[in-house]
């Protein structure tokens, strides 16, 4: 009976991954579609799926080229000037543009893993990425910004840190970042240090 539950168990650990990204993926699809297959279906009597995110990832791709020339740049400023005259819009754009371009534009922030001693005495370290490496401007010599991804869990702790405590990681930051959300659990390859 014992051998029985460690073979259910073992079941479980190579189904449920596979299970939970799968029906993240089809969660995704779905709503992603869904934004736009009832117009597609009510207005142009169409009914196929993935039509929706084929559209919605045109239309991306066309207004990032669009974006990119030189008649949208006036309009970007207007948009930027606006909403930054406006102060509770001003805060909820700036943090969104700031979080979307650390990931994906073109200034990205979390490209850089590091490990930072936090506990010298017990000689324990915590898995980061270095966001500022100069916090001067703050009257923090010496000090430099690191984020903390929280595993299992999309938020995260920002700490100022002694820039000495600070020891780059020799990883892609996707590496990192997966290390990190899978609790240390998943596996690592190349890890090695490198100087600041």
């Amino acid at each position: 009976m014992k051998r029985l539950g460690t073979y259910f168990l073992q079941g479980l650990l190579l189904i449920a991954p596979l299970a939970a990204t799968v029906y993240i993926v089809f969660l995704l699809f779905q709503l992603t579609d869904g934004l736009l297959s009832t117009y597609l279906e009510k207005y142009f009597q169409l009914s196929v799926p993935g039509l929706g995110i084929l559209i919605i990832v045109v239309l991306l791709v066309f207004l990032g080229i669009i974006g990119e020339t030189i008649f949208a740049r006036p309009v970007k400023l207007l948009i930027n000037r606006i909403l930054n005259r406006t102060p509770i819009l001003r805060l909820i754009y700036t943090s969104f543009k700031d979080l979307f371009s650390a990931f994906v534009g073109k200034e990205k922030k979390f490209h850089r893993p590091v490990v930072v001693l936090v506990d010298e005495q017990n000689d324990i370290w915590r898995m980061g990425f270095l966001t500022n490496d100069k916090m001067d401007e703050m009257g923090m010599e010496g000090k430099a910004a690191v984020y903390f991804p929280l595993s299992y869990n999309i938020s995260g702790i920002l700490y100022i840190v002694p820039a000495k405590r600070i020891k780059p990681l020799n990883i892609s930051p996707a590496e990192a970042m997966k290390f990190i959300l899978s609790g240390g659990v998943s596996e690592m390859d190349g890890l090695t240090d490198k100087t600041v």
